[in-house]
């Protein structure tokens, strides 16, 4: 069975290379539950995904997708949110989002 967790942040607009992304933050308790989650998959396969990523379903409101949160070198975890999320519903960078994550 795969584990759920919830969170509330801030949506952050970061300007990369060749884009502008929108990300969420994860902190804490939920961070660490991914953590483990990504060190115990790592045991079982014998292996990391890209840099460090984990798999999750993803849920904001009514939009629900599979994506990969990253890993940062400080602890916490990065939820990418694209441009169909935003719009479906109705959110900005500076808005708090109320998330769920399935790990998978």
């Amino acid at each position: 069975m795969n584990e759920t967790l919830a969170f509330r942040g801030p949506i952050t607009r970061w300007h990369g290379e060749k884009a502008v992304y929108h990300v969420l933050t994860i902190t804490d308790a939920v961070a660490e539950e991914i953590t483990m989650h990504e060190r115990l998959r790592r045991l079982e396969y014998g292996g990391r995904r890209g840099f460090g990523s984990v798999k999750v379903m993803a849920t904001i409101g009514g939009s629900r997708w599979k994506t990969s949160v990253f890993p940062s070198k400080s602890g916490e975890w990065w939820l990418l949110v694209g441009k169909k999320v935003l719009k479906a519903e109705d959110l900005v960078a500076g808005d708090e989002a109320a998330v769920t994550l399935e790990l998978l």
